[in-house]
């Protein structure tokens, strides 16, 4: 026998029926829904007096009916022995000399980006001066100097890794 009791602040009958659809009751059950004298509401698949049957909406499984995953939880990947579909007849097509010009338009602004970048990295290199920046007027505090010295080498270590990566990226282009 199942039985679920739920207090006033949980009366949402669509919600609670829900939960126990999900909860793994077998295809077929009738549900019931009582209201006792004080109000409660419990839902079971035992009929009682003063209960109501519960149109519950059918999954449609023969068997046992699955858990809801757990939060966090991976789906496990799905198998399919199919082969992967072609492509579309009405798929749009570009023509070799149109991915052409597209490519080097890319590389164009990759190139551009690159020497911005590489630019600033010759910039944030200079104004570091080896780990030791000059002192602005504002930094009487040695804490300023020693958080605008951190700031500058986070940025230049920033800068690094656009460039490496603007690299790779003009690399890959066909």
């Amino acid at each position: 026998m199942i039985t679920r009791s739920f207090g006033r602040a949980a009366r949402a009958g669509a919600v609670a029926a829900a939960a126990l659809a999900a909860s793994g009751i077998a295809h077929g059950q009738v549900m019931y829904k009582c209201v006792d004298e004080a109000g409660r509401v419990l839902y079971t698949d035992t009929l009682k007096p003063g209960c109501k049957a519960l149109d519950l909406p059918s999954t449609g499984a023969t068997g046992p009916i699955a858990a809801p995953a757990r939060r966090g939880a991976t789906p496990a990947p799905a198998r399919s022995t199919a082969a992967p579909a072609a492509t579309p007849a009405e798929f749009p097509r570009v023509s070799t000399y149109q991915q052409k010009a597209r490519d080097d338009d890319r590389r164009e602004i990759l190139n551009d980006e690159l020497r911005s970048e590489d630019k600033k990295l010759a910039e944030l290199r200079r104004e570091f001066n080896n780990g030791e920046p000059e002192r602005q007027g504002n930094e009487k505090n040695y804490a300023k100097y020693l958080d605008r010295v951190a700031q500058l080498r986070d940025s230049i270590g920033r800068a690094e890794k656009n460039v490496d990566a603007l690299k790779r990226e003009i690399a890959n282009i066909r």
